[in-house]
């Protein structure tokens, strides 16, 4: 059956081969070309299961059993659930549809040695000539920002720099529909911007674009319509103006304008928490200064660009860092991507060490401590929870270690208060590969919080939560200080960070003024 649509489905249902019950139920979207639509919903509402099966990334038959039709390129296929369904070929279907999941960094090769290279992976295996395809890089580096980092590794980016760059290679071929999941999360003003610019250029020229979220960023306003998910459903849609305008119709679980955000307590309260008398630090950086360590040019074109004998290059990140944090006092740090905030975090527990300069925990400097000593001093919440988290449960993840340091009652009491505080009490003994992105981070916040650290640091803990999960953070960040902890986060969300944080300090060039 021939249709008009860029890309289009009917879900009746679609459940997981190991789910009773269906992720989607009576889904039916379509996107012509030249559309912008933006599909909300909180955690656990389906979203990114849609996303992926318009995408092609989740097949049904292999992926889980699919009832209803989807169509591409005016082609519909029908599903039933049953062995005899249509096959979707991924690599013929991402030809049409570029997909960027909401873990940027699945949407790479991993096998490319930089940012350029990266880009034109997809372009080389089109067989597009190499001066047409040096072309494409450029201008889509350009149109992210990504210009200045074309002969860096991809795995030195940071995360919002890596998530442009996933963007781009999702780009670059100019395919007829866009689907990103959480775009704009871990992107600066700048990049957020950009961003914008790139997709409404898209649209104008006949691309459908769809963006899934859980926030309704600003520029979601100029989206032609919403599609808000609840629970596997659509629960409403229409004209963006609409639904703003008659928010109760909108889940509480879609994080909502700055305006409309309810934290438990004013940042004022930093007063009652440290006191009037003057306390011990608990941590602080003395003129820390950071470069990495020279390393061998990558790339074919690094040896030639990096000014140094035998391709060898240095990349200072920190510049005299100065910081003092009190007991009970919470410090935000924000700034640009590729600003070296996470770098800063990782000084914090060991896991670098400054080239200059100490860093103290509890008035003892920490250099050549083991990291897993520093740990018991300093929990870190990594952007990226995936890389803390491998055990087979909930519970498991949680108390991994703990029965060692505190015993056998004192490990379950602690972590079932740690499940709890982040609202997974319930989820203890499901894998922490099969929880949402939000449940995730959730779960590795649980694992620092289990160990009661008199320092806590995290690194864009606000990313993936969508407004339920942001008032849990908010609460255990809120708690965590007045039972005495010292709580640094570095953030993009800028609003969360003036409700919550007693200084607010921006890393810029290397430098923290202020600290």
């Amino acid at each position: 059956m021939k249709t008009s649509s860029a890309l289009a489905a009917s879900i009746r249902s679609f459940a997981f081969h190991d789910d009773d019950a269906p992720v989607l139920r009576g889904v039916d979207v379509s996107f012509a070309p030249g559309t912008y639509t933006a599909i909300l919903g909180g955690s656990g509402s389906g979203k990114s299961t849609l996303g992926r099966l318009l995408a092609g990334w989740l097949s049904p038959g292999a992926g889980g059993s699919l009832a209803g039709h989807l169509e591409l390129a005016g082609t519909r296929l029908h599903f039933n659930g049953t062995a005899h369904d249509p096959r979707i070929d991924p690599a013929r279907w991402g030809e049409w549809v570029g997909f960027v999941p909401q873990d940027a960094s699945a949407a790479l090769s991993t096998v490319r040695a930089t940012v350029a290279e990266e880009l034109a992976f997809s372009l080389e295996n089109a067989g597009m000539d190499r001066a047409a395809m040096r072309e494409a890089v450029e201008r889509t580096a350009g149109m992210l920002g990504l210009a200045g980092l074309l002969e860096r590794h991809p795995g030195t980016l940071s995360g919002g720099q890596l998530r442009c760059l996933a963007i781009g290679c999702a780009v670059i071929l100019g395919p007829a529909v866009l689907v990103l999941d959480e775009p704009f999360a871990s992107l600066d003003t700048t990049g957020s911007g950009e961003l914008a610019l790139l997709l409404r250029k898209l649209v104008a020229g006949g691309t459908a674009v769809v963006v899934l979220s859980q926030v309704i960023e600003e520029v979601l306003l100029e989206a032609d319509g919403w599609i808000v998910l609840d629970a596997g459903s659509v629960a409403v849609s229409g004209a963006p103006a609409e639904l703003m305008a008659a928010p109760e119709r909108l889940p509480t679980g879609i994080r909502r304008p700055v305006a409309n955000r309810n934290f438990s307590m004013p940042a004022s309260g930093a007063a009652a928490r440290l006191g009037s008398g003057a306390a011990a630090p608990a941590l602080e950086l003395r003129s820390v200064h950071f470069s990495y360590p020279a390393t061998a040019g990558r790339g074919r074109k690094a040896r030639a660009t990096s000014g140094k004998a035998g391709g060898y290059q240095h990349s200072t990140v920190l510049q005299s860092i100065d910081l003092v944090l009190q007991p009970g006092e919470i410090v935000a740090v924000t700034g640009p991507n590729g600003a070296g905030k996470s770098t800063l975090l990782r000084h914090l527990n060991g896991l670098l060490q400054p080239t200059s300069g100490s860093v103290l925990v509890n008035g003892k400097d920490i250099a050549g401590r083991p990291v897993g000593d520093v740990a018991a001093y300093v929990g870190l919440l990594f952007q990226n929870p995936r890389d803390q988290l491998f055990e087979r449960t909930a519970a498991r993840e949680v108390r991994f270690g703990l029965d060692r340091r505190f015993g056998a009652a004192e490990a379950a009491e602690r972590t079932a208060a740690a499940l709890a505080a982040v609202g997974l009490s319930g989820a203890a003994e499901d894998h922490p590969a099969e929880l949402p992105a939000s449940g995730q981070r959730l779960l590795a916040l649980a694992t620092v919080l289990a160990r009661r650290p008199p320092i806590i640091a995290l690194d864009e803990p606000t990313v993936a939560l969508d407004g339920d999960g942001l008032a849990v953070l908010d609460k255990a960040v809120r708690s965590a200080a007045a039972a005495g902890a010292a709580v640094v986060l570095v953030t993009h969300d800028v609003p969360y960070a003036h409700s919550v944080a007693d200084r607010l300090l921006t890393l810029d060039g290397g430098r923290l003024p202020g600290g």
